[in-house]
């Protein structure tokens, strides 16, 4: 009953919040890329408790993600696809740095996040940049088949898989959507160093097997630390 209310309080109170929250973000202007993530991380919108205020902070290290997106804005991206939407926060950081007229794509399941963060994660959206947010299994067949009519023959530059964690899941997501990323293209995956908490799944197994058949770098801060890590792989 404690949690219930607790997340009607949450929801409630994060409605409300919304449009100013959504204000306070139109109003921010990407001074640098490091700027950019710091204002990720610590944005909150709303009474001063953590979980009655509106935040995108991504489950990431900021100096991964903070590399990451140095990475992806040289490479000049314009298709990007996200498996697990969450909170928002990395969908935030990809629409800053995608190519105008680009397209970004973020899958997550039809219970992932309420209905009305549907609204903050569009405003994301800018110069002409296409959001299209897709409430779906990323193994179902009909989600493919969605990712690849928004994106009309073009292919995907760059995909993120950090949805479920389990060994077949990351398998999936991979052998489904790599087949739409250009020669040339990146598979980036999250949470590649193994947790003693389990927190990070079965993610580092599939990492180990996969970065012996491309061309690969890791992104991780500190070699002991417990979960989180970046692996990409050049398709």
């Amino acid at each position: 009953m404690k949690n219930l209310i607790k997340t009607f309080l949450k929801n409630y109170y994060q409605r409300i919040f919304l449009k100013k929250a959504i204000e306070k973000i139109k109003k921010y202007k990407t001074r640098s890329l490091s700027d950019l993530v710091d204002f990720c991380f610590k944005f909150h919108y709303g009474i001063n408790l953590k979980y009655l205020s509106l935040s995108i902070t991504p489950a990431q290290i900021k100096e991964e993600i903070l590399k990451l997106i140095k990475l992806l804005k040289k490479r000049k991206i314009k298709n990007l696809l996200e498996i697990g939407t969450a909170d928002g926060g990395t969908l935030f950081l990809f629409s800053k740095i995608v190519e105008d007229n680009g397209k970004i794509i973020t899958i997550d399941l039809p219970n992932g996040y309420p209905k009305w963060r549907e609204i903050l994660y569009k405003s994301f959206s800018e110069k002409n940049k296409k959001i299209f947010i897709i409430k779906s299994d990323s193994h179902d067949i009909k989600t493919y088949e969605s990712v690849k009519k928004i994106l009309n023959g073009e292919k995907l530059d760059f995909v993120f898989i950090d949805g479920d964690h389990s060994y077949k899941s990351v398998k999936k997501d991979f052998e489904t959507y790599v087949k739409l990323v250009k020669k040339g293209g990146l598979v980036a995956f999250h949470d590649i160093v193994k947790d003693e908490r389990n927190y990070s799944g079965e993610v580092y197994k599939f990492w180990e097997k996969i970065k012996k058949r491309y061309k690969n770098f890791e992104i991780v801060k500190n070699k002991n630390q417990n979960g989180y890590g970046i692996g990409v792989i050049y398709v």
